[in-house]
């Protein structure tokens, strides 16, 4: 594939909808959809709710690349077939993440042309834009990044993306990164780690291993954490290889750089 980034193209909410117009379809939002690591889905009585939406915090800016990686593959998961991703970010968030890495995403097993992703230049764009996403029913699933605490995505504005989600049984991943969790309507909230993981042969980095921790659920309780490994061809979380060799490190020491697959920066 060739070394090249995906699109930062900015866009207006109208143009977003005309984008995604195309794609509407009713879906059953009641149904679940599993990891495939089997403690977690057990815990979470087969599978996180497609048509709802999870909230994924990576507490520090040095976790936003295991945070933005497990959210994309959790998209992948949500998903039915082969319908569009939406990832939508502000400019705040293009400037602090950098851009989305192609490669990357197709080294992880997700084709980037699935991807449309749409920047917008501040928090009241990203929220209309994620509303009228959330109202297409033929999109896979929608990854709403956001930095800091936007104080625009109150318990209010989150419900009226919950129902949009619900008619539409798109499921909503909320990416949160260095912001504390704040009183929204996600049906679950996450915190995500990168965790070492077993290298591969000639010592090239192996799969990418996440520490999962479920910090609330509105219809059960808390878990974790789990050790998650992807697997790419089959395209599940599955326990580490060598479980055994996944350790704690003290508190305040960074795991960000574990030999993890991550979405790269870019120049």
């Amino acid at each position: 594939m060739p070394e090249s980034t995906v699109p930062p193209d900015r866009v207006r909410p109208d143009h977003l909808r005309r984008a995604i117009a195309g794609m509407e379809g009713a879906r059953d939002a009641t149904d679940l959809f599993a990891s495939g690591h089997p403690d977690m889905d057990a815990w979470l009585g087969g599978g996180l709710a497609r048509g709802r939406m999870h909230e994924i915090h990576g507490d520090a800016a040095d976790e936003a690349g295991a945070a933005m990686t497990f959210a994309a593959l959790l998209a992948a998961r949500a998903d039915r077939g082969a319908n569009a991703l939406l990832w939508l970010r502000s400019d705040t968030a293009e400037r602090r993440s950098g851009r989305l890495y192609a490669p990357g995403l197709a080294e992880l097993g997700i084709d980037p042309a699935r991807l449309v992703l749409g920047v917008v230049e501040d928090d009241t764009a990203l929220l209309r834009s994620a509303l009228d996403g959330a109202r297409c029913g033929g999109l896979g699933a929608i990854i709403l990044e956001c930095w800091d605490n936007p104080r625009l995505f109150d318990l209010t504005a989150s419900r009226r993306l919950v129902l949009a989600a619900e008619a539409s049984g798109v499921t909503i991943l909320l990416l949160r990164i260095a912001g504390v969790p704040t009183a929204n309507a996600a049906d679950t909230r996450w915190r995500i780690r990168a965790a070492p993981s077993t290298p591969l042969p000639a010592n090239a980095p192996g799969p990418p291993v996440f520490l999962v921790e479920l910090l609330r659920r509105r219809a059960g309780t808390p878990g974790g954490p789990w050790a998650l490994e992807w697997n790419r061809d089959d395209r599940i979380f599955r326990a580490p290889a060598l479980p055994g060799s996944l350790v704690r490190l003290p508190a305040g020491r960074s795991l960000a750089s574990s030999p993890v697959v991550r979405l790269r920066r870019t120049g």
